[in-house]
């Protein structure tokens, strides 16, 4: 038995010794033998979406905007995935939901999970009216509950109650496989990690998806001691507008010495797990610079900007995407987290719609 072990992975490692030779559009990855899983990071632009398959089970977490929509259900196909056992939506903004919804049309799907909040958008009521048009009831699992999944299981960390913050709404999952384990974050952001921290569950992983793509409002000194990762994987996309990953998020990771994978320079991930070992599809790209080209020059902090929404799923002027950044004191909304006299190290990200609605108002300096 140990030698057909070991050829199983020495078979293994050949084949994604191969597959980082072969074209992206020709790849297919299997996770057919006892006790492996195969993890995805799909490089899906500026959004994130991870596919998870084991035991002959499919688990869809998020699925990019909607102009990426085509390639996620290719990649999918690719990967001969006709029924998707859990469906993930972490939390409701267009970069995570978006190529979800031809998905609910596209594949058989057994379970959607998301957080119980109402998002004001066009697209997350065409999510669930789409959900309900196929008989399948959104269900909103608790922090701490548990689900099995092809050789292994996953445990819900996040988020343990609602905040006016979408990004710290996010569905946080601990997947794991023997004593291997990965953490999907969304965008949960400073907050909720604090809140994950303090529940006392074991967060140690040896993969961690880093949360909202390298922004610097998430992936704290805190929440990276708690989790202790082998590993991080960024997903985000090339020279995108809101310079994720950001400097800050990018020198904690160099500075704790983890590796680093990233989508933007990159393209798809794989990890498959045994269940006692993680055989990656790639070396880590370990590059700790930050994202966009103005951002990496200047030194600033990432900005934020609007996010481009598509006239047939966002209401015209909502700012659904936009996220600004608000002081610890002060009711002035700002495009970067460090103007004026306002201390950067206080400040935190909300989307501009949230901002207002608590009463904050634009900066005349910086927006």
């Amino acid at each position: 038995m140990k030698k057909q072990n070991k050829l199983l992975s020495l078979l293994l490692s050949l084949f994604l010794l191969l597959f980082t030779l072969a074209p992206q559009s020709a790849l297919t990855v299997y996770a057919d033998a006892n006790g492996d899983m195969a993890v995805h990071f799909i490089d899906i632009g500026q959004g994130n979406a991870i596919l998870v398959q084991s035991g002959g089970q499919n688990l869809l977490y998020d699925g990019g905007d909607p102009s990426h929509a085509d390639l996620l259900i290719s990649y999918l196909q690719q990967q001969n995935v006709e029924t998707i056992d859990y469906m993930i939506a972490s939390h409701y903004d267009e970069d995570h939901i978006g190529g979800l919804v031809p998905c609910i049309d596209d594949f058989s799907v057994s379970n959607i999970f998301g957080p119980d909040y109402v998002h004001t958008s066009n697209l997350f009521n065409n999510f669930m009216n789409t959900a309900t048009a196929n008989a399948i009831i959104v269900q909103y699992p608790s922090v701490g509950e548990t689900f099995d999944f092809g050789t292994g299981s996953f445990t819900v960390l996040a988020p343990d109650g609602i905040s006016q913050n979408s990004n710290d709404n996010s569905l946080v999952i601990k997947l794991e496989n023997g004593s291997n384990s990965f953490i999907f974050t969304g965008d949960a952001e400073e907050t909720s990690e604090q809140d994950m921290i303090s529940t006392g569950m074991n967060l140690d992983c040896d993969v961690l998806s880093v949360g909202h793509h390298g922004s610097a409002s998430s992936t704290t000194w805190d929440f990276l001691a708690a989790t202790s990762p082998s590993y991080a994987v960024i997903s985000c996309g090339i020279d995108n507008q809101y310079h994720h990953p950001s400097a800050d998020t990018m020198g904690r990771l160099s500075d704790m010495g983890i590796p680093v994978f990233r989508t933007d320079k990159q393209g798809t991930i794989i990890a498959v797990s045994d269940g006692t070992n993680i055989t990656w599809s790639q070396e880590p790209c370990n590059d700790y610079s930050a994202g966009g080209s103005s951002a990496a020059s200047s030194g600033q902090n990432e900005t934020a900007v609007s996010d481009p929404a598509p006239a047939q799923t966002e209401n015209a002027g909502a700012d659904i995407g936009t996220m600004v950044w608000i002081p610890a004191t002060g009711k002035k909304y700002h495009s970067i987290p460090n103007c004026g006299r306002m201390n950067p190290d206080n400040a935190r990200q909300i989307s501009k719609s949230d901002a207002e609605s608590r009463g904050y108002q634009a900066c005349s300096k910086c927006w």
